[in-house]
């Protein structure tokens, strides 16, 4: 008979220090995790799967976790080759599956794959500016037109709808019917550009636990920050990133904003997994701390 096991399961790859920090930090508490390396799944971790929504089992244990952290589901190096695509699929699909039955059966997840739809830019935008919170203008489109129109008379910052470069800004050379016609391979983002203060919140379960302005002479801060410093939010930027975690349903995210002319604070996103030992060492926070107790509270009430 397999042998029931409620631990914290982190899932992600143990090359990621976000992965091996919360390990070694959630030990040195006194809690021994499960990390579910997906990198070394389907060729060194066994998962199988039952007609029950609890019937789960890895490595020859029923795992019932008391809550659950994913990092990020990298599942391993694609060669893309039709074998290798649809074998990443299937394991893709396997691994979300697991992870939706622990989120139905009720399991603290931070965050769930179920979430990821909700946090595509164009969609979280959306939502953000429906919900009454600010956001700068934005356009995404492959339109040469619409972005003829949209950057008429404003400065305008542009960036890939995904990620994977850094921000820019719309230059008069950007809007040549030689560039414009780039747009035929791929929407893009387009927004107004904003070139105030850049400020990142972490939030963890309605909680606000730090909050920093990056200083920076770039547009985009990313590998620019000249320093990083703990700074306090007003009551009501305070607020707005609560209520924007709520919107988009994320239970830990680091939240960016930046300051439009006028000093108002606009979201530019929340990422459902943001990196935060980079800014625990910079401002001398520690976030990974007060995310482990977090877990560990899940697992102390699992356990009473």
């Amino acid at each position: 008979m397999h042998k029931t096991i409620r631990p914290i399961v982190v899932i992600g790859s143990l090359d990621d220090p976000h992965v091996t920090e919360m390990r070694d930090r959630l030990i040195s508490l006194g809690q021994i995790p499960y990390v579910l390396d997906v990198g070394h799944f389907p060729s060194e971790i066994k998962i199988s799967l039952g007609e029950k929504l609890s019937a789960i089992d890895i490595d020859g244990n029923h795992i019932a976790p008391a809550c659950v952290y994913v990092r990020n589901l990298g599942l391993g190096l694609l060669d893309f080759s039709t074998q290798s695509v649809v074998a990443h699929r299937e394991q893709s699909d396997f691994i979300m599956s697991l992870i939706y039955r622990w989120e139905e059966a009720g399991v603290p997840i931070y965050n769930p794959p179920s979430t990821r739809y909700r946090v595509t830019k164009p969609f979280q935008i959306a939502l953000l500016k429906e919900a009454g919170l600010p956001v700068p203008e934005s356009l995404w489109s492959n339109d040469p037109s619409r972005v003829q129109q949209f950057s008429a008379g404003r400065r305008v910052a542009y960036k890939p709808v995904v990620g994977g470069a850094s921000t820019k800004e719309l230059v008069a050379n950007d809007l040549t019917a030689q560039r414009l016609n780039r747009l035929s391979n791929a929407p893009v983002t387009f927004q107004t550009l904003l070139p105030g203060d850049d400020i990142r919140v972490y939030v963890i379960d309605d909680e606000i636990v730090a909050s920093y302005r990056i200083i920076t002479k770039a547009l985009d801060y990313r590998q620019n920050e000249d320093s990083v410093e703990s700074t306090d939010l007003t009551d009501e930027v305070y607020k707005q990133c609560l209520d924007a975690a709520k919107v988009i349903g994320l239970r830990f995210t680091g939240i960016d904003l930046k300051a439009d002319d006028n000093g108002t604070l606009r979201i530019l996103e929340l990422n459902p997994s943001p990196m935060y030992l980079g800014f625990d060492a910079l401002a001398g926070t520690d976030i990974l701390g007060r995310f482990a107790q977090t877990l560990i509270r899940h697992a102390n009430r699992n356990s009473s």
